[in-house]
């Protein structure tokens, strides 16, 4: 349901509304000043909620626009000599709230990549191949790397999980609320479902959208 006007009016109105807008820009600016991030753009925006240890920021590369909602976790896996930043965000992608992004390699987000809130992704897993110890004492797999292109939107609770070599959603893909990727998306594609399966493509040459064959 649309809300009006007036509602939209207030809320900008709201002294706590703005109040709490003005802890986050200070938020945001305290990370930027204090924090050696590979790279920290203009106008970004994170809230005071969002769990990022200073000791990772070197391997993490935010860029302009960048907008990342309350509770997110951006984490940096142990375990790789690569001097690029592990966890790349390119212009004006959004992040939604609980989300989280754990990089052993490389996570890259292309321009404008959309995440609904308590979406997963991660390039490695959790090694559990010794049946002799403790899951939490065996570290992580070597893990691989993955790229979601421009304009991606992955819906609410959607995991995205690489354990081995590149994965790339390819752009202006939509990802299903609560779906599970775990191989190579192509470009303009609905994904649903656990495991994901392609239920629509985009037809340029049409331009319209169509179930695969049609």
């Amino acid at each position: 349901m649309q809300r009006r006007k007036e509602d939209l009016d207030m809320d900008v109105e709201d002294p706590v509304y703005l109040f709490a807008r003005g802890l986050t820009w200070l938020h945001s600016r305290r990370l930027q000043l204090t924090y050696p991030f590979h790279q920290f753009g203009r106008r970004v925006s994170i809230h005071r909620s969002c769990d990022i240890l200073r000791s990772m920021a070197t391997e993490i590369s935010i860029s302009d626009n960048v907008y990342l909602a309350p509770d997110v976790w951006l984490n940096i896996a142990p375990g790789s000599a690569s001097s690029e930043p592990k966890i790349v965000l390119g212009n004006r992608c959004g992040i939604g709230r609980r989300s989280m992004i754990s990089s052993k390699n490389q996570i890259l987000l292309e321009d404008d990549v959309l995440f609904a809130p308590s979406v997963l992704v991660m390039d490695h897993n959790h090694e559990f191949t010794d049946i002799t110890r403790p899951i939490h004492a065996q570290g992580v797999t070597d893990g691989g790397r993955i790229r979601i292109e421009k304009n991606c939107w992955l819906g609410y609770g959607a995991v995205v999980l690489c354990t081995t070599g590149q994965l790339t959603i390819g752009r202006n893909s939509v990802i299903g609320a609560n779906s599970v990727v775990t191989r190579n998306v192509p470009p303009y594609s609905v994904m649903a479902g656990n495991p994901a399966k392609l239920i629509k493509t985009f037809d340029l040459e049409r331009g319209k959208w169509g179930k695969p064959g049609e």
